[in-house]
């Protein structure tokens, strides 16, 4: 091969190992992902080829999420912690607020929220609890709230970092003895 054609291949390899490489950056990238699929949910003004008509949703028939907070920072804490948050909200709707589903992101958070439907005006909540063992680094998980709002699913999001335990190193591989 010519050099000058090595030269580009190189640079465009670089590039992708550091990259790769830069582990630092993964909170970074992980909310960046986040707004993107909250701007999709929001924007779904595409209509699909195949649909018939679309009506807009009617006010009057779906509730209206007003949270104090949608991103709780729990900062450093150290690995085997559970971090516990409730965010707290307010119907700001016309119609009764019904949370039909609240799931987590993974399996190291589990949500908990108002069962009941919330009347126009009054509040209820969405709590959280992370728990750290086994997750050391940048944490960033989230809750996905589906109810009879519009858009029908709601974020809510934890982040934070995680210190490993002291006397603890991960386990790169096996071990030989």
């Amino acid at each position: 091969m010519k050099k000058s054609t090595l030269l580009p291949s190189f640079a465009v390899i670089g590039l992708l190992l550091v990259a790769g490489c830069s582990n630092n950056k993964e909170g970074d990238r992980i909310q960046e992902l986040e707004e993107k699929i909250t701007q999709l949910e929001r924007n779904q003004l595409a209509t699909p080829a195949n649909a018939q008509s679309v009506t807009p949703v009617d006010p009057s028939s779906v509730g209206q999420f007003d949270f104090e907070e949608v991103e709780f920072d729990f900062g450093t804490i150290n690995e085997g912690h559970v971090v516990e948050h409730e965010f707290k909200f307010t119907n700001s709707g016309q119609a009764p607020l019904i949370i039909s589903n609240v799931q987590a992101s993974c399996g190291c958070t589990t949500p908990d929220w108002t069962k009941t439907p919330i009347k126009p005006g009054e509040g209820g909540f969405v709590k959280v609890s992370f728990n750290s063992t086994a997750r050391t680094g940048v944490q960033s998980p989230t809750v996905s709230i589906q109810a009879n709002t519009s858009p029908n699913i709601t974020r809510v999001r934890l982040k934070g970092t995680v210190t490993p335990k002291s006397g603890s190193s991960p386990a790169l591989g096996p071990v030989r003895k």
